[in-house]
């Protein structure tokens, strides 16, 4: 690994970088909080309703769009573009070793991009549109660099507490500014003006927060990929060099069967928290503020979280612990099934629960990952790591939608996604850690190196 990993957890020089990392993630969790999660996913749909009607139809590249669908139909054309974009994005940083320009080059235009959102008015879904499309794609390329940074910043000791950390810094500052949007609710009568003013401060807070890290990281080394670059410009060569990693991917079967592992449980986390408020709407039959302050909750609690699983993992292991995890959420699934309706009490109970792994089963994910990839390639393989996350989590709300068309019911389609933890348990049990971590070329944590 690099000379950055090498030093000592107590050198206040490799504090001083992590603190800075997890600066960043404090700052730019509001995307996901604030813009995705909350008020664009809502706000635009009504944007473009109040242009066409709620019958009337959007008209794209001369494709009629229901403007109920507006929102998801940008997400599904977002993600497909990172599956192309992300991985460019990985093997120019590494080739080039302009981590830190890269990662806030992009990180700054998408705090542009939230913070213009001011300017949607009522009828305004393409001026939307089109700022939700640049800070989403701005957004995750600056994560798979971010994400990068971590094998730089510890050794296979510590990598599992700092990536631990850096995630609950992140659902803490998530949360910080939800809270406050929450509080202007009651302040504000009208919701465009609520919704306008909270996109905006997103912008406003990923781009103040992000000095902090923007000063401190400019003290961490450059470090190039050593291997021989491809011909060509950076971004051609990023292409070529793409391709080569594909090909040689399969010389680390077991770093790619916990891509595949990664991919399915992923998809069930991440449909999970994306459509328990629906559930919670149309099956529990809570109100909004229920559902607000649920979310709420689990941005707080999750910061607990992710520091507990960070702490068994020192004792456990990563992949026991995430395994672990995987066994919780499939009983979290089941007891959401038998949750009665008008109990918000209940809800709240199923938040902490979720609480309690999703940060943690994330994190330990990523740096169970760094540790399974080679030196010089973290950007690159980091890339095909977010694909997993972002550009193909759509079997979960397929798999959704289908069981409640065919049923007519919430509570089957909830529980239907507990297929996506017991396959994605399945196949992590099936990885070998200790060998993925040897093929890669990379040292083994103590917990390896203590167990047979």
């Amino acid at each position: 690994m690099t000379d950055a990993t090498t030093r000592a957890a107590g050198d206040p020089a490799t504090k001083r970088l992590r603190f800075g990392w997890y600066s960043y993630g404090w700052a730019a969790q509001v995307f996901e909080t604030t813009v995705l999660a909350v008020f664009m996913s809502r706000y635009l749909p009504a944007v473009a309703e109040h242009a066409v009607g709620k019958t009337g139809r959007l008209h794209v590249l001369g494709i009629p769009i229901a403007p109920g669908s507006l929102f998801t139909y940008i997400i599904s054309l977002g993600s497909v573009l990172l599956i192309v974009l992300m991985p460019i994005v990985g093997a120019f940083a590494d080739r080039t070793g302009r981590k830190r320009q890269l990662l806030f080059g992009f990180a700054y235009l998408g705090a542009l991009s939230c913070a213009a959102m001011v300017f949607v008015g009522l009828t305004d879904w393409v001026l939307g549109s089109a700022l939700f499309m640049v800070a989403f794609l701005t957004y995750k390329c600056a994560r798979v660099v971010y994400n990068s940074l971590l094998p730089e910043l510890a050794g296979p000791d510590e990598r599992d507490s700092v990536s631990s950390v850096g995630w609950a810094a992140g659902y803490l500052g998530g949360g910080s500014l939800l809270a406050l949007n929450f509080v202007a609710s009651f302040l504000i009568d009208d919701s465009s003006v609520l919704a306008r003013l909270s996109l905006c401060s997103a912008g406003v807070w990923w781009a103040a927060f992000m000095i902090v890290p923007a000063v401190i990281l400019r003290k961490m080394p450059m470090t190039a990929d050593k291997h021989a670059p491809a011909a060509g410009s950076a971004i051609t060569a990023g292409f070529k060099e793409l391709g080569d990693t594909l090909r040689h991917l399969r010389l680390y079967p077991w770093t790619l069967l916990f891509l595949l592992a990664y991919l399915v449980y992923y998809d069930g986390i991440a449909t999970t928290t994306t459509l328990a408020a629906d559930y919670g709407q149309n099956e529990l039959q809570l109100k909004d503020n229920i559902l607000l302050s649920a979310i709420l909750l689990v941005q707080f609690a999750s910061f607990g979280g992710a520091l507990l699983l960070g702490k068994l993992s020192q004792r456990w292991g990563a992949k026991r612990v995430v395994a672990g995890s995987l066994v919780v959420w499939s009983v979290l699934i089941t007891l959401a099934y038998f949750l009665e309706p008008g109990q918000p009490v209940q809800f709240y109970l199923l938040a902490i629960g979720i609480s309690l792994v999703l940060g943690g089963s994330q994190a330990l994910s990523r740096s169970m990952f760094a540790s399974m990839i080679p030196t010089g390639k973290e950007a690159e393989y980091f890339s095909l790591f977010e694909i997993s996350s972002s550009g193909t989590s759509a079997l979960g709300p397929l798999l959704f939608g289908l069981v409640l068309q065919n049923t007519g019911s919430y509570r089957s389609a909830i529980f239907s996604l507990i297929a996506f933890f017991v396959i994605g348990l399945v196949l992590l049990l099936l990885v070998n850690v200790r060998k993925a971590i040897t093929a890669a070329g990379n040292e083994l944590p103590a917990t390896l190196q203590q167990s047979r």
